[in-house]
């Protein structure tokens, strides 16, 4: 067994992306903004809601974990309108580490798959964003 620490990720110049605030990553096709205790108290702290009027109005109850409400005929989130979030400031903490997820930054091609669905990943105007803020975001 080596010593020799693993080589850095193939994103390790940074990568290009800016959220250009086009809404895009909150509706569309199905799926599921989890939420944690701290998403939770965030948000209701924001709304002015108790913790138990806040998820009958806004979650649902998926596999025994909390998500957000979608909109069932487009799928956008509860908390979107006019392609923008009315909670932006306690978005949940899927909400502000996308793009960097992991599935988006196993390799380039899932990196490009992801820039299909977001126009501000590799946007010709985007900041390089370093490695190190990636990392970061992504665990």
């Amino acid at each position: 067994m080596s010593d020799t620490p693993s080589p850095l990720p193939w994103y390790k110049d940074g990568l290009r992306f800016e959220c250009t605030g086009c809404g895009q990553c909150c509706t569309g096709s199905p799926g599921y903004v989890w939420l944690n205790e701290e998403d939770i108290k965030t948000l209701t702290d924001q709304l002015g809601l108790e913790r138990e009027e806040f998820i009958r109005l806004y979650t649902r109850s998926v596999y025994g974990r909390l998500a957000l409400l979608e909109h069932p005929k487009t799928y956008d989130c509860v908390f979107l309108e006019g392609n923008k979030c009315k909670v932006y400031k306690a978005r949940p903490q899927q909400c502000r580490t996308f793009p960097w997820w992991p599935e988006h930054l196993t390799s380039p091609e899932a990196w490009a798959e992801a820039a299909k669905r977001c126009e501000g990943i590799n946007h010709p105007n985007a900041p390089i964003v370093p490695f190190g803020v990636i990392e970061e975001q992504s665990h």
